[in-house]
């Protein structure tokens, strides 16, 4: 299978965990559209690489979500271009494009086919929020993606404990609970309020520089 451009992008790693000693290194997917990407996100996303021992977390942005309208999402070079400014400094999360490569819309199912393939040596997992977790049965194939892959859930504000919380494959995080959504801050910025604090500084001066979401 083959993609026009290197599908990660990030700060050169040191060796991760295993890496020459026969051990896969164990990389996060957090998937997302990243609309735009906030704190929240880096939150997450930091807490579990250093909580859960995971070598790596790599934000996939997403080109469509089956699940959610296509009216509001920004073009992916830019969303890809404000996910790898908030994650410039920190040599444990990547940028993964992926997805831009890959037949529209995205399932889950296929991308972690095409990743598999291409990086063998890795060991994937997947990170999501309880509320996604709630949904999981409507993703295409999903008893495949839960046999096959472990599952980190974080909580989500307003969402119930659900019965595939105790599959095996299955970990619920501890991780700070924000009720910060993107929809929230694009929101914010069309009624023309502040929402620096809500996102990273290379990400808001992006955003800003470029007009987005404004009215």
């Amino acid at each position: 299978m083959n993609w026009k451009k290197s599908d990660t992008q990030g700060n050169h790693s040191p060796l991760l965990r295993g890496e020459g000693a026969g051990v896969r290194p164990r990389t996060a997917l957090f998937f997302g559209s990243f609309n735009p990407i906030h704190v929240g996100h880096m939150i997450i996303a930091n807490t579990m690489v250093q909580q859960e021992g995971m070598d790596e977390l790599w934000l996939v942005v997403s080109p469509q979500n089956p699940l959610k309208e296509r009216a509001s999402l920004l073009a992916d070079h830019h969303r890809l271009q404000m996910a790898r400014r908030a994650v410039d400094d920190n040599y444990r999360l990547r940028v993964c494009d992926i997805e831009m490569h890959l037949p529209v819309p995205s399932y889950t199912v296929v991308t972690l086919a095409a990743l598999t393939e291409k990086y063998p040596e890795r060991e994937f997992c997947l990170v999501m929020g309880s509320d996604n977790l709630q949904t999981f049965p409507r993703w295409r194939n999903y008893e495949y993606i839960l046999n096959h892959y472990h599952l980190y859930v974080y909580p989500r504000p307003g969402s119930e404990r659900c019965p595939l919380a105790d599959h095996p494959n299955v970990t619920l995080v501890d991780v700070p609970m924000m009720d910060i959504s993107s929809s929230y801050i694009r929101q914010q910025i069309g009624a023309g309020r502040d929402v620096r604090y809500l996102l990273t500084e290379p990400v808001y001066r992006y955003l800003t520089e470029m007009h987005f979401y404004e009215k």
